[in-house]
């Protein structure tokens, strides 16, 4: 087959901005090459989607039911708008993506309220969800009706089960369901070497947006709904949010490659070393402070702002506060050591002019 398609890019360049700047395993490009051919029924009622559902139940138990959606924000916005009413609001991390990363989308698309918190590390605990979990019969107030929690959160910390438990356990003594936004949610299986059920189905977490981009897909994500009874409307409310794929197969197809096996592991596992290396050398260079605990794929750090202007001419990454001098460094799956080794020996070389 001609094809006139041609390479803009060095495939041997990879940077530390983030996990989406990856490309797809190769696993997951022939998966999307085996359910290509022939026809299949359009919007979810294909093979493929069938099949992801008694994958994903393995993993999230009897009673999950996956929504493959496109993106992450749109995963996030249709799992809140099941789970709230038109008056209700979500409590969840000043630093929460929903919150600083999704354009506004779950108040501006989703028609709810971001009720947010300021926390140490990105996580919430039962005594600061309760700085915003009051007023429910106040009709001048946004009803407080469901808890959004990161995993791992977007400062790079994991919540230990337990930690989800108190959370679930305090949410549902007041009204409110748990949601969990598990973009990386395999990093954080990894970090705590669990399975994924420990942490979310276990201990009473109600919806998951479940993340596959950032561990090696190509592109789509999925609602799972743990607890049917926490959500209605789903259906109609992915397809009102444009995040009904038409040949959803390609989309379950991929998830079902990183989950049917150990793929989405084995992708995690290795993110998090590296990460694990990058901290190690940078912890090395004087003049360099890592910012939080280095538990699945990130690196936040401060370090002279000149330094790092400098650095990213030579590798992309991302201030987190430029004010600050804070950044974030990222690894993926395809990131390698030698990748890192060269960083870190860039960094030196910065830091010493």
């Amino acid at each position: 087959m001609r094809t006139d398609a041609r390479r803009h890019h060095d495939p041997h360049v990879r940077g530390f901005a983030s996990d989406n700047y990856a490309g797809a395993h190769p696993e997951v490009l022939a998966a999307i090459a085996l359910a290509n051919g022939g026809h299949q029924i359009a919007y979810g009622e294909d093979d493929y989607t069938e099949h992801l559902q008694r994958v994903m139940r393995s993993h999230f138990g009897p009673t999950a039911e996956a929504f493959p959606v496109f993106n992450g924000t749109g995963a996030n916005v249709v799992s809140l708008q099941a789970m709230t009413d038109r008056w209700g609001a979500v409590i969840c991390a000043e630093s929460a993506h929903i919150n600083v990363d999704e354009g506004g989308a779950p108040e501006r698309v989703g028609g709810l309220k971001l009720l947010t918190v300021p926390t140490p590390d990105g996580k919430l605990t039962p005594e600061l969800i309760d700085r915003q979990a009051y007023g429910w019969d106040d009709e001048h107030r946004a009803m407080p009706q469901v808890v959004s929690i990161t995993q791992n959160t977007e400062l790079g910390t994991v919540y230990t089960p337990d930690e989800i438990r108190a959370i679930c356990e305090h949410s549902h003594e007041r009204g409110m369901k748990v949601h969990l936004d598990g973009a990386r949610i395999a990093n954080a299986a990894a970090s705590l070497d669990v399975p994924m059920r420990t942490f979310t189905n276990a201990v009473g977490v109600d919806v998951l947006s479940f993340g596959g981009t950032k561990n090696g897909a190509l592109f789509g994500e999925a609602v799972v709904v743990l607890n049917p009874d926490a959500v209605r409307a789903m259906k109609h409310l992915r397809k009102l949010s444009m995040q009904l794929a038409s040949k959803m197969r390609f989309v379950s197809v991929q998830l079902e490659a990183l989950l049917a096996r150990d793929l989405w592991l084995r992708n995690a596992r290795h993110a998090n070393a590296m990460a694990q290396r990058l901290a190690e050398g940078v912890r090395a260079v004087d003049g360099v402070e890592i910012l939080h605990p280095v538990q699945a794929n990130a690196v936040f750090a401060r370090l002279p702002h000149e330094v790092s202007e400098r650095l990213q001419k030579r590798f992309r990454f991302y201030f987190w506060d430029e004010t600050a001098g804070d950044v974030r460094w990222m690894c993926a799956f395809d990131t390698t050591e030698d990748d890192v080794d060269a960083f870190v020996l860039a960094l030196k070389e910065e830091m010493a002019k």
